[in-house]
């Protein structure tokens, strides 16, 4: 019956954080695709690839969401238990010790799982994130091709009868500033310093303005859009784990890197409150406000960190020591204060 017990508390634990999970999880996500697409071009073909490319960047926002889907898990299996005689039950089987026990072990699985996804899963999948979303936000630059008629703003405009990636097949084109007329067995975009090219091959251009009339043939024929830049792979702070980032050699990355460490103490502090809050605040009658208060001090200590980040990056008289030891003592106070509040 204790392993039941055990069980029945286990599952409703990382029940409810799942459920908050996939909540946020899927606004974040429904974000990002707004992010990408911008609302500004016509992507109906490529809205399932933007989808699914979000995707990857997910693991990076649960990091920040831990703490808080921790503690609202928290809430609300207090709520479920306080709601019924379910919290007699458990107390037959399990003590106080052994609770707090359970809890604790829960408490290390949950800073285990975050470890493994801070340090290597998110890291990861960010880099396949960033690489995917500036192939779409490139191709999107150009816009869409639409029932075999690809239209680069009033700059080009390509007829063609396949496509297969960045490849058209069997192409007529037309290039408006220059009144060129060009038939050819394809056409390739490509990438050449920050610039989108045209690489025509197989054809024949006939060029009808006031400085040149004439009629060729070519075998290959480059064709450069200047007025069309593109984005550019560049490592930023998500690319790295904990240690990677405080041994750069920028500050930037050093101080994020230390904030990340600083996230960890802090998961296991909200971790001691969420024991607290389950388990030892149950003959309350109403612990919503309680609860509330909690909840928005845990979210000013994170606002704090993020100024003293700021600090760290700004200011050459706010030492690194200074940020360790403000966000120890914040840390230590609020866990006093989340006792006081929860006896």
């Amino acid at each position: 019956m204790i392993g039941i017990t055990r069980s029945y508390i286990i599952y409703n634990y990382f029940k409810y954080i799942l459920i908050i999970l996939l909540l946020f999880t899927g606004l974040i996500w429904l974000s990002q695709i707004i992010r990408i697409t911008e609302f500004q071009y016509s992507i109906s073909n490529q809205i399932l690839e933007i989808a699914g490319t979000t995707l990857w960047v997910l693991p990076s926002f649960i990091n920040h969401l831990v703490p808080f889907l921790i503690l609202i898990a928290s809430f609300m299996l207090n709520s479920k238990i306080k709601s019924s005689s379910e919290i007699i039950i458990i107390k037959q089987y399990l003590s106080n010790d052994k609770l707090r026990n359970l809890f604790q072990l829960l408490i290390f699985f949950t800073l285990l799982i975050f470890s493994i996804n801070n340090e290597i899963i998110s890291k990861n999948f960010y880099e396949k994130y960033k690489i995917k979303e500036l192939k779409i936000r490139n191709s999107l630059k150009l816009g869409s091709p639409i029932l075999k008629e690809f239209h680069i703003d009033d700059i080009v405009s390509i007829f063609f009868e396949k496509k297969e990636d960045n490849t058209f097949y069997d192409i007529e084109a037309i290039i408006y500033d220059q009144n060129q007329f060009i038939v050819s067995k394809k056409v390739v975009i490509e990438l050449s310093k920050s610039n989108f090219n045209l690489v025509f091959s197989n054809g024949e251009r006939l060029i009808l303005n006031n400085y040149e009339k004439s009629k060729t043939t070519f075998d290959r024929f480059t064709y450069v859009l200047e007025t069309k830049k593109y984005d550019e792979l560049s490592m930023d702070k998500e690319h790295y784990n904990t240690f990677e980032l405080i041994s750069h050699q920028q500050k930037e990355f050093r101080n994020y890197g230390h904030s990340k460490i600083f996230q960890y103490f802090f998961l296991i502090i909200v971790g001691l409150i969420s024991l607290k809050i389950v388990f030892f605040n149950l003959n309350k009658i109403n612990n919503l406000h309680r609860f509330a208060i909690i909840f928005i001090i845990i979210l000013i200590i994170q606002i704090i960190n993020s100024y003293l980040i700021y600090l760290l990056d700004n200011s050459n008289s706010f030492p690194l020591l200074y940020y360790y030891l403000l966000n120890f003592i914040f840390l230590i106070s609020i866990y006093i204060l989340s006792n006081k509040i929860l006896k």
